[in-house]
């Protein structure tokens, strides 16, 4: 397998959308045959171990869904 982890400046933004129901992407693959497909984070779950075996590259922002360090605006709460 020859998977590696992108840094985090290839990120993926908020127009990236998932290739199979067209939600915001978290995921990116670059495929060995070429190729570049993006998943959101319920399809990255469902196939990331598969995806994974054929990856060259493999950016994983699901992270972000989780994040809490930006607070909503005062009254807002």
């Amino acid at each position: 397998m020859n998977t590696a982890v992108a840094p985090s400046s290839a990120g993926l933004s908020a127009s990236d959308r998932c290739d199979r129901c067209g939600a915001q992407a978290y995921l990116r693959v670059e495929l060995q045959s070429g190729g570049e497909l993006l998943f959101c984070a319920h399809h990255a779950k469902e196939h990331g171990d598969k995806l994974k075996e054929i990856a060259v590259t493999f950016v994983d922002e699901t992270h972000k869904l989780s994040d809490t360090s930006t607070s909503a605006p005062d009254g807002e709460r």
